[in-house]
């Protein structure tokens, strides 16, 4: 088995080929070398084992509260090659996600998808459950954009718990580029027990 480390450098490095695809435009020479050495790596990488994420979890909540395998999450997991590449840290009650939205997220020319700031949103408000340890899923996340999201600049993501109603957590954030606020979000969150959270949902 990989180490998360490794994992994540070949993620790292995936995403890094994503986002250069999405940018230039090379010649039919170049793109058939692609599709040949990425259909053969993902020959090899069918072959191994699967990874079960949800077992993962499981066992990150039975240990210490929180789910392992959280590094492979859609949108912001560093192991995970189609996510936003983003540095989170707190500071005091708030968390602050450090982002860059490459080309590969770039709907209007120069601007970032309208669905991917959403999704970002999404994520970094899912480190306040984090933050106060209790699982929860989102129940609803309204956005509002006040101005263009740029694309290949540096942006700070900022949200914190503004509230809460038995089970219900509303929480708020919003995107700055140069300081300047330019998108907001209001969500809320339902809390869960951890073992509901870490359970695969019934298909029926």
């Amino acid at each position: 088995m990989a180490t998360e480390q490794t994992r994540s450098a070949a993620a790292a490095s995936l995403r890094t080929l994503a986002h250069s695809f999405a940018a230039h435009d090379p010649d039919d020479d170049v793109l058939a070398r692609v599709t040949e050495s990425a259909d053969a790596l993902a020959r090899q990488v069918d072959d191994a084992p699967v990874r079960d994420r949800l077992a993962l979890m499981r066992r990150g909540f039975e240990q210490s509260g929180m789910g392992l395998g959280f590094e492979d999450r859609a949108v912001g997991g560093r192991s995970n090659p189609t996510s936003v590449e983003m540095d989170v840290h707190y500071e005091g009650d708030e968390i602050i996600a450090d982002v860059v939205l490459r080309r590969a997220f770039e709907g209007a020319p120069g601007r970032a998808h309208g669905g991917i700031v959403a999704a970002a949103f999404d994520d970094v408000t899912g480190f306040v459950i984090a933050q106060i340890q209790e699982p929860a899923f989102t129940g609803e996340l309204t956005v509002r954009y006040l101005a263009p999201v740029p694309v290949d600049e540096p942006l700070e993501i900022r949200a914190r718990l503004d509230d809460r109603e038995r089970r219900k957590l509303f929480i708020s954030g919003e995107v700055l580029s140069d300081g300047v606020v330019i998108a907001t979000c209001r969500a809320i969150y339902i809390t869960v027990d951890p073992g509901v959270f870490a359970q695969a949902p019934d298909p029926r």
